[in-house]
């Protein structure tokens, strides 16, 4: 069986040859050309399993051999060589179509590395997958996807992914919360190269600012007062695989600065080291913010929301999806029966219900509905009253809903007021009013659960100790047996 076999265009005969060799030394076969027609000329009369040209040639630029590979080779990998510095270039390649990149002065290891994970894209089968998801054709979802649904948007949604998989190009997720931001980014890191490497996700809004240095690249053995032993940070668990940096708009701008230099020279340097580090991480970032009126807001660096902004992936909100929801109850609910149980059965109208509640949780908030109707459901079977949809109305239907959905069960109407204050009337005494009012709604809930706490807390959206004190407090007790 031949060896892969490499293109690299330059037109410096002394990179070139380094190029070459290191190739060579790698057991690949590789063909060198110092001009885009000459490259040209072997494209089309040779496959390759990877294409490595530099920016500027004599006779045009490397940017046009990107593109032209891209819409005509499909299956096959192009990085580009850029000069020292110019992070610019390296985007607008990576935007174009471009695999990855590597920075002049060349550092051999990343270039090995950079090689390594293109060859994987270039298995036979990886290019098929490929090649069916870049032709526009469904993407049905994979068996062990993490992506429930068959819906136009989620179908669009999985083809985009099954390309993005083999770009090492940066990725910037947008959607609302609950939507599944991090279940996407999974997916890319599952369909790419580095499937078998590390996949790190990491919160930027819970990680305090005095920390967040040391968080991301690690530290050295008494960098400071508590380090007691050497650390990596999260670029380095990552190394080899993704690193996931969710609601990265919450970063404060000092450690933005810190973040774009890691992202651009691939290099991190602990805390108390002297030198850096190399690291080898595609960065997904995600939020549920605008990013761009971050930014106009001076909230956002404009450098580093270009450097993650390369490429955006948008995740369609539940409501625009709604076909989707029998597969994701269905699968929400095998998942809660837990292994060896039997799942629980929606009653009537449950469905109906389900479809027509505009769901602002997305997913999540689907998730956290059929969770807390099974603690109210009885013999494994959900009621539309077991839902507690918050706000919902009766007979309000989402789009493409049926037209004579039942109503469905919306909150506790509101405690009727105590006789002595009239409709335009101010109560006398504004704390014994509202302590009355607190307690009519606690002793319904609790009337309406057959007097258990737990259930009637979660109706409430409090927890038990907060009703056990609410309780005490007003002096409701539990009837006699």
């Amino acid at each position: 069986m031949s060896s892969p076999r490499i293109l690299v265009v330059d037109d410096e005969a002394d990179l070139r040859e380094l190029l070459e060799i290191t190739l060579l030394k790698m057991g690949l076969d590789v063909d060198s050309a110092a001009t885009v027609r000459e490259a040209r000329g072997l494209l089309g009369r040779q496959d390759y399993a990877l294409v490595l040209t530099d920016m500027r040639l004599p006779d045009g630029l490397g940017l046009e051999l990107v593109r032209e590979i891209a819409a005509n080779h499909r299956d096959t990998p192009v990085a580009v060589i850029t000069a020292y510095g110019s992070a610019e270039n390296a985007v607008v390649a990576l935007k174009a179509g471009a695999f990855d990149y590597v920075s002049k002065p060349v550092v051999l290891d990343d270039l090995r590395t950079m090689v390594r994970a293109a060859l994987k894209l270039s298995d036979p089968a990886a290019a098929a997958a490929a090649a069916t998801a870049a032709a526009g054709e469904d993407a049905p979802a994979a068996p062990d996807s993490r992506l429930v649904g068959t819906s136009p948007a989620m179908q669009a949604l999985r083809a985009q992914i099954a390309r993005l998989a083999r770009s090492q190009a940066p990725i910037a997720i947008n959607g609302e919360s609950g939507s599944g931001k991090e279940l996407a980014a999974r997916e890319i890191h599952a369909r790419s190269a580095r499937a078998g490497k590390p996949f790190v996700a990491v919160n930027c809004g819970a990680i305090p600012e005095a920390l967040m240095e040391a968080e991301f690249f690690g530290y050295r053995k008494g960098a400071f007062t508590g380090a007691v032993d050497e650390r990596d940070g999260f670029f380095q668990a990552a190394n080899g695989g993704t690193l996931m940096l969710d609601e990265v708009a919450d970063l404060p701008l000092a450690m933005q600065v810190k973040l774009l230099r890691a992202i651009q020279e691939r290099r991190v340097r602990r805390i108390g080291a002297t030198a850096e580090e190399p690291v080898d991480v595609r960065i997904v970032s995600a939020t549920h913010k605008d990013l761009a009126r971050c930014v106009a807001d001076g909230l956002f660096r404009q450098d580093l929301f270009y450097r993650l902004n390369v490429i955006e992936l948008t995740l369609p909100p539940l409501r625009e999806r709604l076909d989707d929801l029998p597969l994701l109850v269905d699968a929400i609910l095998a998942r809660l029966a837990g292994p060896g149980q039997p799942p629980a059965r929606l009653g009537p109208g449950v469905a109906q219900a389900l479809r027509a509640y505009p769901f602002p949780g997305n997913v999540r908030e689907l998730e956290n509905v059929l969770e807390r109707a099974l603690a109210f459901a009885d013999d494994g079977t959900i009621e539309v009253g077991d839902l507690l949809l918050k706000g919902a109305r009766a007979g309000e239907a989402a789009p493409g809903a049926p037209a004579a959905a039942p109503a469905v069960a919306a909150e506790p109407a509101p405690a009727p007021a105590p006789a002595a204050a009239a409709p335009d009337a101010l109560p006398s005494n504004l704390p014994d009013y509202l302590s009355q009012v607190e307690r009519d709604i606690i002793q319904r809930a609790l009337a309406r659960t057959q007097f258990n706490r737990t259930q009637a807390a979660a109706l409430l959206g409090i927890s038990v100790r907060q009703l056990r004190y609410q309780m005490q407090k007003l002096g409701i007790h539990a009837p006699e047996p």
